[in-house]
Order: C-alpha cells, then structure tokens, then sequence
C-alpha cells in the first residue's frame, strides 16, 4: 500500500521545519516593525531605542540558559509549545493598545519584555529538537535549518515594508497568526517521549545544578569555549549595530521609513541565504573554526565599509556582503557547538550558543545607542566595527580555533 501525501510530507523533520519556519516568519516581522515603531512612529532619542532594544533582548540573557535546562528536563517540543503560546500574547497585547489609540514608549516595552521571555523557551527547545529529528549529518541539517530560517525571515521583511500603509495592528496580527501556526506544528510534532521530571522542592537545585554542568562542560573545551567568545563579541558589536545602530542611520542620514528597514533586513538575509545555499551545495567544511574567523573579519570589514556614508545603495551593498559573511560565520558556530556538545546536554549547550550571542545582545544594544548619542550613527558603526575586527584578531592568535580540524583522523586525534 503506498504513502499517502501526508504521510510523505508530514514527516517529523517537516513538522519541524513548519515549528521553526512559522517562528521566523514572526520574527522577521517583528525586527522590522519593532525597530519601526521605536525609531519612526514613536520617534524616540537614541539612548531610548538602544534601551528599547536591550528590554527585547534582556530576558534571553537572564532565562536562556534556564530554557535550555527546561527543554533538558521537560523536553524541547513541550518548552517549545509553550513558548510559542506566551510568544502569541505578546502581539494581541500591543495591537489592543495600537487599536484604542494608546501606542506609548512603555507599551512597547512590555512587547519586547514578552516576547524576549518567550524566545528564551523556544530557541534552545527547537536546538535541542534538531537531532532528534536529523536522518543525516548533523552539520548539513544545521545548513538547512539555517537557510530556512533566513530564507523564511527575508520573507517577513518584505511584508513588513508595508508597515507604513497597512499599519502596525494589521503587522501584529500578522505575526499572531505566524505564531499560531508554528506552535501547532510543533504539537503535530512526533518525537521520543521524554517523561517530565517529578515536580518537588529539589526541582530548582536540580535546574541550577543542570545550568551549572553545561556551563562547565563549555568551559572545559577549547573549541566551545572560544565559540562562545567571540559570539559574545558578535552579540555586542555586531547585534547592537544590526538593531540600533542602522536604524537611526536610516532615520538620521537617509531619512528612511519602514520601506529602507525592510530592505536592510532583506539584504542582509539574502546574503545569508546565498552562502547557506552554496555551503549544501560543497558539503562539509572540516576547519570550521577558521572559515568562523576569516567571515568574520571579513564581516566587520563590510560594516565597517557602510559607516562611511557613501549612500543608501552603498550601505545596502555592504550590509548584503556583512549577510553573507553572517551566513558562514554562525552555520560554523552553530556546527561546532552541535558537535561538540555531549549527547545529553545538546540543549543546554545550544542555550549556552545562544546565550553568548543573544545574552550579550543587551549590553550592545545599550553600548550602540549610546555611541550613537555621542558620535552619531556612521562613526558609531565603524566604531562597533573595528571593535569586533580586533577581537577575531585575538580569537585567531590565542586560542585553539583556528586549527580546528573536523576530518575523522583529526577530529579522533584532538
């Protein structure tokens, strides 16, 4: 008796997909319309759109670590679920203040606060879910994954460019829905059923002693260690400049809307997406430790290039060579902390993955908005830039990283 459709396409590495596509969607949406009501409708100062950002990005540094124990102990679809739910209450909330003319700098704030929290639960849960749902290597699902969620994203950005005509409630409602569909892929989602932890006065020493383990199995390898690292690098120099940075350059020398951030955001995933596309195309990368460092030198060089003011063109140009660098520096990342993580501690060392990237995110967001309020906008850019350029240089010349080599002889002799 033959499949039927269902059973071929639904298969438990596409429910996957569905879960994490649905949730890009969103937050493709959300980086253009958030960035969109701070910076353009509500026309906030810088100090005050770096503070904006740092609510959203805050909560990831304080409870990434705790959802990445959760999807450990609980099991990652269940903690996925449930974030998604608290991910839904978030965009209801702000399009009830938009539609009864209450749109305020703090409303805003609660938004970011709800949905950080919620990204906090979702991004280790679906990590730790990649392996359980993987029928090949585990660095090619990593590449696939990833061009999903850039590819999906681009997406997101091209209808949140019309922000300016539909409006902020209709962007919103958009971004429920996404986020509804996601988590019902996510309860169709059939994986190895993980009984959850008996609840008891022991649970939150169990869950700090867990959190405690990952960060020391990190701690104790080389590899993990300098990944996180420089990701903490890349969180601030890199995702202050994404988030505050370019948006007030948009705003300030380019005199932009919600159509220039949309198209900032698309071409920077289009890069992204064109070098995870070549990378399924050449296979496996053995010293991914290096490709890591020269992208992101290479990276930072780009931004750094856009800072100059050369016009809207220019900036998009190099963003979209910043994008393609990104590509190749966090498919690496991603692939060594996937490989190097023990079996039983992959989410939590996915947490730790996003933890040094998001987790940093505040204090960048905090940094870039400041900059931007004593420098302005371009030479906090090439600021942030040269920064970032000088911590791959010490990445490279102080740690193991650069010799990682991942071909089965090597990898057994390391």
């Amino acid at each position: 008796m033959s499949p039927s459709i269902y059973q071929v396409y639904m298969k438990p590495l596409n429910y996957y997909f569905l879960g994490a596509g649905s949730w890009f969607l969103a937050y493709g949406i959300q980086s253009v319309i958030f960035a969109w009501m701070v910076t353009m409708v509500l026309d906030e100062t810088a100090d005050k759109v770096g503070l904006a950002q740092m609510a959203f990005m805050l909560p990831a540094m304080l409870f990434m670590l705790l959802g990445g124990s959760l999807a450990d102990h609980y099991g990652g679809r269940r903690i996925a679920i449930i974030g998604h739910i608290l991910a839904s209450i978030a965009p209801l909330f702000l399009t009830i203040t938009v539609l009864v003319g209450d749109l305020t700098y703090n409303s805003v704030i609660i938004f970011a606060i709800i949905v950080g929290c919620a990204q906090a639960l979702v991004t280790p849960a679906r990590d730790g879910l990649l392996a359980l749902v993987a029928d090949g290597k585990i660095q090619r699902l990593v590449v696939q994954a990833s061009m999903i969620q850039f590819g999906i994203q681009v997406i997101g950005f091209l209808i949140a460019a019309y922000a300016d005509e539909l409006g902020a409630a209709t962007m919103l409602m958009l971004q429920f829905t996404a986020l509804q569909i996601g988590m019902l892929a996510f309860i169709k989602l059939k994986v190895p059923y993980q009984r959850p932890a008996p609840v008891d006065e022991h649970l939150l020493k169990q869950i700090i002693e867990s959190v405690l383990e990952g960060f020391r199995t990190v701690k104790a390898s080389p590899y993990l260690r300098a990944v996180a690292f420089q990701n903490m690098a890349m969180g601030i120099f890199f995702m202050g400049s994404y988030i505050v940075t370019i948006p007030l350059l948009i705003r300030e020398l380019y005199q932009g809307g919600s159509v220039e951030l949309s198209w900032v955001n698309g071409v920077n995933a289009l890069g992204l997406v064109l070098t995870i596309l070549y990378l399924l195309r050449i296979g496996d990368i053995h010293r991914q430790g290096r490709a890591l460092l020269v992208a992101q030198g290479i990276g930072a060089t780009a931004l750094a290039c856009g800072g100059l003011g050369l016009g809207f063109y220019s900036l998009l140009a190099c963003v979209f060579l910043w994008g393609m660098c990104g590509g190749l520096a966090m498919t690496m990342a991603r692939t060594i902390m996937q490989e190097m993580a023990p079996v039983d501690q992959r989410a939590r060392i996915m947490a730790f993955y996003s933890f040094s990237f998001m987790g940093a995110g505040p204090i960048g967001a905090l940094l870039s908005g400041y900059l931007v309020k004593w420098v302005g906008p371009s030479e906090a850019l090439i600021f942030s830039s040269v920064s970032m350029f000088t911590v791959v240089i010490f990445v490279a010349l102080r740690s193991s990283l650069w010799k990682l080599d991942t071909t089965p002889k090597n990898h057994l002799s390391q």
